[in-house]
């Protein structure tokens, strides 16, 4: 008997759970779905997936929410923890026919109260741009599917970007668009720009410039997903090869890769400040890999079978100090290192100061999240001693920091600071602003994406000035403040190019090659995380997990988009 209420124990779906920080409780006055709420069949349907947009509205509820569940995609006002979801009035909703949306993304430079524009890909290889608050639909790209046939599996507008967007496929191919180019009435041409190991990158061949601007081929099998970094300026592409690659987007260039422990990966996320990268697959755990160092530096197991989402929470993190005495900042910052005023930057001046040169000892733990086909969410601490297991640590005193509800969120459209382009560095020293929001969350926010003028700098010395020419002219200007550095980072980072390229080389083909190599290490030669809680959540397996201000989103494949307060965050407002 005491087995079966275990087993029974297990199986039960949890509505709150517990960390450092306080409790966590699901809202069930504010889960959004389908407006009727007959049984859906998720067999055969793509992945349901949550976008987020602010529209700056002066009324203070600028949040937006865009979701598919099946051959429907809707759009609704988002209310989180303040006030109960109207599923009858959705802002907009679409039914497609022949095929199903798969993924999207919103523009978060261009959104107003309004308009907004929202990228939507498909299963059958279009790409759709559409206004949902004037419900509009701008333009369809690859209509006829001359470009590619087969399913889209991650759309992305480029950081820093007004017109341009990059959309992967199932068929391992990407491609960059521009929104004010047409896509021509016959099958594009192309012509070499650039290849690597594992990867080419072409350029279309036609009289007049036409969609895709390029076509980036990377790895064996689907592409699943891509996320860019916090700065903009690096891409990384997770593919059913099980391969991880890392790119710097403007100059085209393989900066690293990590090898699955076995099976495809299928998500990939990057922490606040660019310096680690997280992913997930089919061999259900989750793999932290260090930028800096392109290694992969601890693996976490607690799912029970494949990992669907990755996401780190900017909002909590801990910050110990060795002298609690020596704080060198006012009384305002002190505050907001308590208090989580301005959060998002506040927790990047602490993480600014782990790494540069003069700093007293600080660490930080960083927090992510990972969701599964387990129907299971599990949270994550990366802590010091994993970071830097060569390190003494202090005795310290730990501060926990989560973001205070009341406070505004960082605007949308603010200036992050960014490298100051006199080498390859740990990209975007700048916790992207909280808004805007997508689903692989705060990573593909706005950021600094570098000046026009040392972009093309880079790309022409490269050999690639078509390519700056045709993708790069309209990013975005941003203001210039200089990274800080680890000052025994740059020797390894300008040195590691080749060494990796030649690793991959001889063994991206043969996975018995690959184990025991620094592409991916055995299980006892990496630290192995475990989940600070490990939770059934849902019914059906989980395909959404966003971290924001006040409460967490997830939503599984039955079309249930659920809402978990933040500690002390919950607001009994129903009407």
């Amino acid at each position: 008997m005491a087995a079966e209420g275990g087993g029974k124990e297990m199986n039960e779906i949890k509505t709150q759970f517990t960390t450092r920080e306080g409790l966590y409780k699901l809202l069930s006055h504010s889960e959004y779905s389908r407006p009727n709420r007959v049984p859906f069949n998720s067999q055969g349907s793509n992945p349901v997936r949550v976008s987020f947009v602010n529209v700056n509205d002066q009324s203070g509820n600028g949040d937006r929410l865009c979701f598919n569940v099946g051959r429907e995609l809707y759009f609704y006002i988002y209310k989180g923890v303040r006030k109960a979801a109207d599923l009858s009035k959705p802002i907009d909703k679409r039914i497609y026919k022949g095929t199903q949306p798969t993924c999207h993304d919103f523009n978060h430079l261009t959104a107003t109260a309004e308009s907004v524009s929202l990228l939507v890909g498909f299963s059958a290889g279009q790409v759709q741009l559409i206004d949902p608050i004037k419900k509009e639909t701008s333009k369809l790209f690859n209509e006829e599917r001359l470009i590619d046939k087969s399913r889209v599996t991650c759309v992305k507008w480029v950081p820093g970007s007004e017109s341009l967007f990059l959309v992967a496929h199932s068929s391992g191919n990407m491609y960059l668009y521009n929104v004010e180019h047409t896509c021509g009435t016959t099958a594009p041409h192309y012509q070499l720009l650039k290849q690597g190991e594992s990867f080419a990158v072409h350029t279309c061949k036609s009289k007049s410039t036409r969609n895709p601007l390029l076509k980036w081929t990377v790895g064996e099998g689907a592409l699943n997903e891509f996320a860019f970094s916090p700065d903009g300026k690096f891409l990384a592409c997770v593919s059913q090869d099980g391969f991880l690659r890392v790119f710097n987007f403007d100059s085209v260039e393989l900066h690293g890769t990590m090898k699955s422990y076995f099976g495809g990966l299928l998500c990939v996320c990057w922490s606040p400040d660019g310096k680690y990268i997280v992913t997930g697959g089919e061999d259900d755990l989750v793999t932290v890999w260090s930028f800096v160092d392109c290694r992969v530096i601890a693996r976490g197991h607690g799912h029970k079978s494949w990992v669907s989402v990755v996401a780190f929470d900017p909002y909590t993190t801990s910050v110990e100090e060795s002298d609690p005495m020596e704080f060198s900042g006012s009384d305002e910052d002190f505050q907001d290192l308590h208090f989580g005023r301005d959060r998002a930057n506040s927790t990047q001046s602490r993480l600014s100061k782990r790494n540069s040169t003069d700093s007293r000892p600080v660490s930080v733990t960083y927090r992510f999240g990972s969701v599964g086909q387990d129907t299971q969410l599990c949270l994550w601490d990366l802590t010091e001693d994993i970071l830097f297991p060569h390190q003494p640590l202090s005795r310290a005193r730990t501060h926990t920091n989560v973001m205070n509800a009341t406070s505004p969120p960082a605007g949308s459209g603010g200036t992050n600071p960014g490298s100051n382009g006199n080498s390859i560095t740990t990209p975007g020293n700048s916790v992207p602003p909280p808004l805007p929001r997508s689903n692989s969350l705060p990573h593909s926010a706005v950021s600094n994406a570098g000046s026009k003028s040392s972009v093309m700098d880079g790309a022409i010395a490269s050999g690639v000035s078509k390519f700056a020419t045709l993708s790069l002219h309209d990013r975005k200007e941003r203001h210039h403040e200089k990274d800080h550095k680890r000052n025994h980072s740059m020797g390894h980072i300008s040195s590691k190019s080749s060494d990796k390229l030649n690793l991959v080389t001889k063994t991206k083909t043969d996975p018995a090659k690959t184990l025991g190599t620094p592409l991916c290490p055995r299980m006892e030669d990496v630290p192995l995380l475990e989940p600070l809680i490990c939770k059934k959540i849902a019914h059906e397996r989980l395909t959404v997990l966003i971290f924001l201000e006040d409460c967490i989103v997830t939503a599984c494949q039955e079309g249930f988009i659920c809402t978990w307060a933040r500690p002390g965050k919950v607001r009994l407002h129903f009407t």
